[in-house]
């Protein structure tokens, strides 16, 4: 996850994104095999990554905010039968004013649909320790931001939170608004990324 200023640890955010179902879908089938009844209802079915397909692919772009200025690399992909999102996340802060021995962030993230409660569920595992459990309601459309609040931080003082807000500003821009509130208090923002697609 991204560092918290009270335990000055290392941050910056990962993300993405999301899986799309419909919240009445009692199970998932799985991948369909073309041919029969199977494939016909597959046709029919809503997709479930519908909302979140803008995120798929390689970018790379900076970010600004408390740790200083840096760049970042990211990376949102489809695994395990198409069923998750995969978000690898490298943000590099040289030395400098405010930050003067730099540092490097790494996170792996998974998405997923959480069925039983109609979210989305953003996972994010930190080089620093932290795992940042997020959830954002099912079925946002792609032209609204989609925002992730966090559920759970482990490794890190009771009543944290965060927050991670994405939105595009085209096909291939990319911002992202990390927030975080200290305990008690409102959120702020932590960091900006403003990434472009490269492939």
């Amino acid at each position: 996850m991204r560092p918290f200023a009270p335990v000055r640890v290392p941050v910056l955010l990962t993300l993405s994104l999301c899986a799309f179902a419909t919240p009445a879908a009692a199970a998932d089938p799985g991948p369909v095999k073309p041919g029969g009844a199977a494939a016909a209802a597959a046709a029919q079915a809503p997709d479930r990554w519908a909302a979140f397909r803008g995120f798929l692919g390689v970018w790379e772009g900076t970010s600004r905010g408390a740790p200083g200025t840096g760049t970042v690399r990211r990376e949102y992909r489809l695994v395990l039968g198409d069923r998750f999102i995969e978000v690898r996340n490298a943000s590099t802060y040289p030395p400098q004013e405010g930050n003067r021995e730099g540092e490097l962030h790494e996170d792996v993230g998974y998405i997923s649909l959480d069925r039983a409660r109609s979210v989305h569920v953003l996972r994010q595992f930190h080089l620093e320790g932290f795992v940042n459990t997020y959830a954002a309601p099912a079925g946002s459309p792609p032209a609204s931001p989609l925002v992730f609040t966090s559920e759970a931080i482990e490794n890190i003082a009771p009543g944290w939170r965060a927050r991670e807000t994405y939105r595009f500003e085209g096909p291939d821009e990319l911002v992202e608004v990390f927030e975080l509130a200290a305990p008690g208090k409102d959120f702020t923002t932590y960091t900006e990324a403003r990434l472009k697609r490269v492939r």
